[in-house]
């Protein structure tokens, strides 16, 4: 792959001619895009859209953003960095084979930079907002994930635990399978903004969709001291879908004998 094609389709973890450096300034940018869009319309499009019968359609849009900023993010970053925006998914990369273990922490640095920097960002749009704007967004949480009375469904932790674990395994699947280097696809952001978009109108109601270590971090900064108590569910899960899912796509679909 070069850096001026995506033929064969940006693959996380596949041999990239950039360098770390560019790499890296990838993956915060395309992290500040997911967060900047996903979250961004959340809270905005829920604070201001409140009107009886809208709140449906508040909950599409914030699904499509998610996979909209993600599906934007793999034609235009992955062809440098392989368009992770996710430790979860950088982590499950490393497990299949798809990227050096040496790769991770940097990864994962610039990924919570970026998704910190755009949570920053829709908090500086909030302070020149109407009259109480940004006060009422991080008192309802910041679109932060959550269990218990932070579920916008009421489910509890073990709910939480379970999707993030099932629904993060199977996007990493999603990602493993349409990036393959001989079988993966060139549509594979189609299908990766697509696969996103459904997680997020499975899971929101259940714990406001994470499956992303990074946007729960950048949202759980600002979302308050709850916000914050009930962020390690949305670091460890995600991370345990991922590694379960990256190990197992190579055992089946890698291994000499699945060849």
């Amino acid at each position: 792959m070069t850096e001026s094609s995506i033929e064969p389709a940006p693959d996380p973890g596949a041999p990239l001619t950039a360098s770390l450096g560019a790499k890296l300034a990838a993956e915060g940018f395309g992290t500040f895009l997911l967060v900047f869009g996903g979250v961004g319309t959340a809270i905005f499009a829920s604070n201001h859209f409140t009107e009886p019968g809208a709140l449906s359609g508040v909950y599409v849009a914030v699904a499509l953003a998610f996979g909209l900023t993600v599906l934007v993010g793999v034609y235009a970053f992955g062809p440098l960095s392989g368009g992770h925006f996710n430790p979860a998914v950088t982590l499950g990369a490393a497990a299949a084979g798809r990227i050096a273990w040496r790769e991770v922490v940097p990864y994962i640095i610039a990924q919570v930079v970026g998704g910190v920097v755009a949570s920053t960002a829709l908090t500086l749009i909030g302070l020149f907002g109407p009259e109480n704007w940004l006060t009422t967004a991080q008192d309802s949480g910041f679109a932060s994930n959550g269990w218990g009375p932070h579920s916008p469904g009421g489910f509890g932790m073990m709910a939480a635990i379970i999707i993030e674990v099932i629904l993060t395994g199977f996007f990493l699947l999603v990602i493993l399978g349409s990036t393959h280097p001989t079988r993966g696809t060139t549509h594979a952001g189609i299908a990766i903004g697509l696969s996103l978009t459904l997680i997020h109108l499975i899971a929101i109601p259940v714990d406001n969709t994470s499956v992303n270590p990074a946007r729960s971090i950048a949202a759980a900064i600002y979302g308050g001291t709850d916000a914050l108590a009930q962020l390690w569910v949305f670091l460890v899960f995600p991370v345990v879908g991922a590694m379960l899912a990256g190990y197992a796509y190579r055992a089946l679909f890698d291994s000499p004998r699945a060849s």
